[in-house]
């Protein structure tokens, strides 16, 4: 699966991952592989991703949109 998060500023993230979870405005929630379509707005908190080689990495940002679709994962954010 693979994932962005952008800024209007820059690229934060861009690569292949496992999973990443994210704080919605009504509550955490996660993606994998295969999920089911998707946008949802996102509340302040942090964006945990599981990368492609294991590795946990947190990104906090102060809120957005997610777009999930055919194993992409577009993660707009106001400020990371």
């Amino acid at each position: 699966m693979h994932l962005d998060i952008i800024t209007p500023d820059k690229n934060v993230y861009n690569g292949e991952v496992i999973s990443v979870q994210m704080p919605g405005t009504d509550g955490k929630f996660q993606v994998l592989k295969n999920h089911a379509p998707l946008i949802a707005s996102l509340a302040q908190g942090k964006v945990k991703v599981v990368d492609a080689q294991k590795e946990t990495l947190f990104f906090e940002i102060s809120g957005g949109v997610v777009e999930v679709l055919n194993n992409k994962v577009t993660l707009l954010a106001e400020k990371v």
